[in-house]
């Protein structure tokens, strides 16, 4: 049956092919959906009985023909006769449902390789593919703004945007796709050749779901997965080492070309920057003596040294793609990033109130931490097995005080403890959630905060644990920060 289903594509027919599509979010919805409509018998099962929109989506789909079940055991079984598994993200391998299929030698794909798969044969948009810890949605918005600045028909898909396999199969073609695809996406993806691919950075993040002595390297290595087979650009961040290293290593198409970017000048077959002016020293003819300008700081939202290095990220993979110096400057200034991420609030008494909700990792609140000076610090969450003590060590200087909410907190306060022992730190929200602790973030952090000091939310963890998500977390902040300053 695997031979079979090697050889199906969009124009086939999957009758025959009986697949369990394993989690009914987003991107299996749009699995379930699209295998059905090819002719498959799809079986999509959850865990989750979920909202009345999913319900509605199963009832949709009941009507077409697939089989929906939903709600606690309904995973704990591989029906018998599956060709076929196509999975979530989020599930981890360890899964029952997908340690069955592996046992009885079933494919698993996740949405991703399905989606690939399913391209149109006659002409199938390249894909330009970004993964990263940090920075992958801004990144692929920022190129599908370049994207269309050059008038080509773009979209924004894979772990942001529309599902992949809804996009790919839509009727009227896309020119490129602007992918992002996140580790675990990745993990369950196999064939993908993306034309060009970007590797943002690689730090501590999901080390509860790479749990175990090797868990970094396997993350690691699935997120190297991006440039396996890539045609065009493997574009890596000078400033981590790590990125570069899974360029070496992958096994890429011949004439495909290693690209770095970095906030420094720029090396041949490099981007960067030449003092406030970003420059293309890759993708031009005179590379060796010369460098092409793209355009200047001014011309983008934020000088954040994160926000710049995205920028130049998409850059290198618009540019790979063949896309215009006028292009990138043109998409570039038209960009605004998404709420909660290193968006001012307000600024009052001279404190500027920043929401960086989005920082859900060491790693991003770094980067957040690193564009200000001095700064008060208001974190705290779910740290997903994150250690903090890098961090603290690398941005104390900066800190004029921290304000803590959340689980695990402690992990928090402990590495304060060891390595900025005379940074104040206060605890809040015992027992709280949603707009309560903030209010409570909020009040700590004005009494610490001196005119000229920036207040900064950037928890540097997850926020389920008394938010709904990290967009209900910095509108919390937002909200208290405008009551407050009032």
């Amino acid at each position: 049956m695997s031979r079979r289903l090697d050889s199906l594509g969009q124009k086939d027919s999957w009758e025959g092919i009986r697949a369990v599509v394993a989690g009914f979010g987003v991107s299996g919805f749009a699995a379930a959906d699209n295998l059905t409509h090819l002719g498959a018998s799809v079986t999509a099962l959850d865990e989750s009985v979920g909202d009345a929109e999913r319900q509605d989506k199963a009832q949709l789909l009941e009507v077409l023909g697939a089989t929906v079940r939903l709600g606690e055991g309904s995973t704990a079984t591989l029906p018998e006769g599956t060709d076929l598994v196509v999975t979530s993200p989020g599930w981890k391998p360890t899964a029952p449902l997908l340690a069955q299929a592996r046992e009885r030698g079933i494919p698993v794909w996740g949405e991703v390789e399905l989606a690939w798969r399913l391209r149109d044969p006659e002409g199938p948009a390249p894909w330009l593919a970004v993964t990263g810890t940090n920075g992958k949605t801004t990144t692929v918005q920022m190129l599908d703004s370049i994207l269309r600045a050059a008038g080509l028909r773009s979209a924004c898909v894979g772990n942001v945007g529309r599902p992949i396999v809804e996009a790919v199969m839509d009727p009227a073609p896309y020119d490129v796709f602007a992918v992002e695809l996140s580790s675990f996406q990745l993990h369950y993806t196999d064939s993908m050749a993306a034309e060009a691919a970007a590797v943002l950075n690689v730090a501590e993040d999901h080390l509860d779901w790479y749990a175990g002595p090797t868990g970094m390297r396997d993350y690691a290595a699935d997120k190297g997965r991006i440039f396996e087979r890539v045609r065009r650009a493997c574009v890596y961040n000078v400033a981590d080492p790590t990125t570069e290293e899974l360029v070496r290593e992958a096994d890429v198409e011949e004439g495909a070309r290693a690209i770095g970017f970095t906030l420094g000048m720029p090396g041949v077959g490099m981007l960067g920057l030449v003092e406030d002016i970003l420059v293309d020293r890759a993708f031009i003819e005179e590379r060796q003596t010369s460098a092409a300008e793209l355009c200047t700081v001014r011309d983008l939202a934020s000088d954040a040294p994160h926000y710049l290095q995205n920028a130049l990220a998409a850059a290198a993979l618009a540019r790979a793609h063949g896309v215009s110096q006028a292009a990138v400057r043109d998409g570039l200034r038209a960009f605004r990033p998404d709420g909660h991420r290193i968006e001012v609030v307000a600024t009052q008494d001279g404190v500027t109130w920043v929401d960086d909700s989005k920082a859900t990792n060491p790693h991003a609140a770094r980067s957040s931490l690193q564009a200000y000076d001095p700064v008060v610090w208001v974190a705290g969450g779910l740290a997903k097995g994150a250690r903090f003590d890098d961090l603290v060590e690398e941005v104390h200087g900066r800190l004029r005080g921290v304000v803590l909410v959340g689980r695990d907190r402690d992990v928090i306060a402990d590495a304060l403890a060891r390595h900025a022992p005379d940074v104040p730190v206060i605890t809040v929200g015992d027992g709280e959630t949603g707009a309560a602790v903030m209010e409570q973030a909020v009040e700590a952090a004005a009494g610490l905060a001196q005119g000229g000091d920036t207040v900064l939310l950037a928890p540097g963890c997850a926020s389920q644990d008394q938010f709904r998500d990290y967009k209900a977390r910095g509108e919390a902040f937002a909200a208290a920060v405008r009551r407050r300053n009032a």
